[in-house]
C-alpha cells in the first residue's frame, strides 16, 4: 500500500492494523464501507514528532500534502456546538468567517485542548475526522478534498492516515466547504 506522498513512511491498510490508531478511528474504519476503508493507509511514527512541521521535516513529507484537523467550539447564548475543520498544513482555518457563520454562533474558538481530548478520546496532536462524535459536522477544505493523497492523524500521536483527500467526504457529517483554509500573511 506504499504511495506516492508517503515520503520515507510505509502506508499499511489501515483496517488490518487497528492497533495503530485510538479506538474511536478503529471503530469508525470498521463501520466504513469496505471499498471507502481500503483507500486508507496508516503507518506509525515517532510520537515525539507528530506535530506538523517536525513530522513532515522528518519523514520527507511535503506541508501541503498534511492536513490538520482543527477543533472548533462555537457558542451561541448557552448553546454550545463543536465541528472539526480539516485545512492543509500551509493553510489556517477561518474560524472567525466561515466557521462561524456554518455553525450559526455568535462566538468560535480553537476547542480548549482537555475539552477536545475528551469528547474525541484522542490524543492532542492526532485528533482526526474519523471516528469524531456522530453530531459534529466536518468541514473539509476544497483543497483538501481534492489532494491526491493527504497526511492526517491517527487519533494517537504515533500514528498518521494516508487516504486520499475525496475520502474525506465520505465521513458522516462531511461537506465540501469553499474558502475554508485560508493562507496565513
Amino acid at each position: 500500500m506504499n504511495r506516492t506522498g508517503t515520503g520515507s513512511l510505509t502506508a499499511r491498510p489501515a483496517i488490518e492494523h487497528l492497533d495503530l490508531v485510538a479506538a474511536p478511528v478503529a471503530d469508525a474504519l470498521r463501520r466504513l464501507d469496505p471499498s471507502t476503508a481500503a483507500t486508507i493507509g496508516v503507518a506509525e511514527i515517532d510520537a515525539e514528532v507528530a506535530d506538523t512541521a517536525a513530522f513532515c521535516e522528518r519523514y520527507g513529507i511535503a506541508m501541503d500534502a498534511s492536513a490538520n484537523c482543527v477543533v472548533v467550539k462555537g457558542k451561541r447564548g448557552s448553546d454550545i456546538r463543536f465541528a472539526a475543520c480539516m485545512v492543509l498544513a500551509t493553510t489556517r482555518a477561518d474560524v472567525n468567517g466561515v466557521v462561524r457563520r456554518r455553525l450559526d454562533v455568535r462566538s468560535a474558538s480553537f476547542a480548549p485542548m482537555d475539552e477536545a481530548v475528551a469528547l474525541t478520546g484522542m490524543e492532542y496532536g492526532g485528533i482526526t475526522p474519523v471516528g469524531l462524535p456522530g453530531d459534529w459536522p466536518v468541514l473539509v477544505d476544497a483543497a483538501v478534498a481534492a489532494a491526491s493523497i493527504v497526511v492526517i492523524g491517527g487519533g494517537v500521536r504515533s500514528s498518521k492516515l494516508f487516504l486520499p483527500g475525496a475520502t474525506l467526504l465520505a465521513l458522516a457529517g462531511s461537506e465540501l466547504v469553499e474558502g475554508l483554509g485560508r493562507v496565513p500573511g
